[in-house]
């Protein structure tokens, strides 16, 4: 008997994504740029008309997802959902386009799901893993082999710092600075919280800012999974990209092959962030993973079904 397939839905601050999968094999994977957090970080609010924009995709992803005979469905909302207080004005529409309710995950639950996730094709012998998903509103890192041993999250993100920080086009160099220097000095909370964060010796990078910038190095005119999930970006790589992304004006930058077009103007907030984290610990490359918490989210369904058919069996 072939494995149940599943649905999972990532609503983030800057994109909205889908994945049905078995587990094994990928039936869908899509994502669609949203920006659900335009704004939050100032009025810690949804703006109406970005939730409309929002509930829009969840319903392209309702009619996919009805496509495949799925087992279940688990959607997650992540940092513009934490920070917003009218979240529920998003959660009641979504719940009736879906059929379930979103899931507000807090930071930690967010970085142990992008931790399984990244880490299930991975050999534990390899690590400790230190896992880092560079969202929209926030930062996600994870420690550990097997499992999660220590987490933070911390409120720097692709758009969070973009709109906080980068008021030029191209970014001005203060501008640069000052975002790397609040990124760092998150870390330095975060290795004073969770101090083994700082010995993981493998740096693992999940989410569109650093798959960008491994696609931008590598130079990809199309999006080629296979060429990007285990790609290892040495720290040398991810500077040059920084630099060249950073000092173009955004009509330019767009042009880069490898860069998605909607997220070209706040791919130099998210490298801020890339490039903070590898210059505070001391990383000579990442290994960009395209495996991240939509993988966890289908493999929490997989172990929850096969926890409740072992039940069933030993009631029978």
């Amino acid at each position: 008997m072939s494995p149940p397939t599943f649905a999972a839905i990532d609503c983030g601050t800057n994109s909205v994504r889908l994945l049905v999968s078995d587990g094994h094999t990928q039936a869908v994977r899509l994502m669609r740029i949203t920006r659900l957090g335009q704004g939050v970080d100032a009025t810690g609010a949804l703006d109406p008309a970005v939730i409309e924009r929002t509930l829009a995709v969840l319903r392209e992803y309702r009619a996919e997802i009805d496509r495949h005979d799925v087992a279940g469905i688990r959607m997650a909302a992540t940092s513009a959902s934490r920070d917003a207080a009218n979240r529920d004005d998003f959660f009641g529409p979504a719940t009736e386009i879906l059929g379930v309710r979103p899931e507000l995950l807090s930071g930690a639950e967010e970085a142990a799901m992008s931790f399984r996730g990244a880490t299930a094709d991975l050999d534990p012998l390899d690590g400790p893993f230190l896992v880092v998903d560079i969202g929209g509103g926030s930062t996600e890192l994870a420690v550990g082999s097997t499992r999660v041993e220590g987490s933070a999250s911390i409120q720097v993100g692709c758009v969070r710092m973009t709109e906080k920080h980068l008021h030029h086009d191209p970014p001005r160099p203060e501008e640069l600075a000052n975002c790397i220097a609040e990124v760092t000095a998150h870390l330095d909370d975060v290795v004073r919280d969770v101090p083994i964060v700082a010995h993981a010796p493998r740096l693992v990078g999940l989410a569109g800012t650093i798959t960008n910038v491994a696609a931008v190095e590598i130079g990809l005119r199309e999006y080629d999974r296979d060429a990007i999930h285990h790609f290892r970006l040495t720290k040398a790589a991810a500077e040059d990209v920084f630099r060249t992304l950073a000092t173009e004006a955004l009509a330019d930058r767009v042009h880069n092959p490898g860069l998605e077009r909607e997220r070209a103007d706040v791919i130099v907030g998210g490298c801020c962030v890339l490039v903070a984290v590898m210059r505070f610990f001391g990383f000579e490359e990442c290994l960009v993973s395209e495996a991240d918490i939509l993988d966890g989210l289908i493999l929490s369904q997989l172990a929850a079904g096969e926890a409740a058919a072992g039940g069933h069996d030993g009631s029978a």
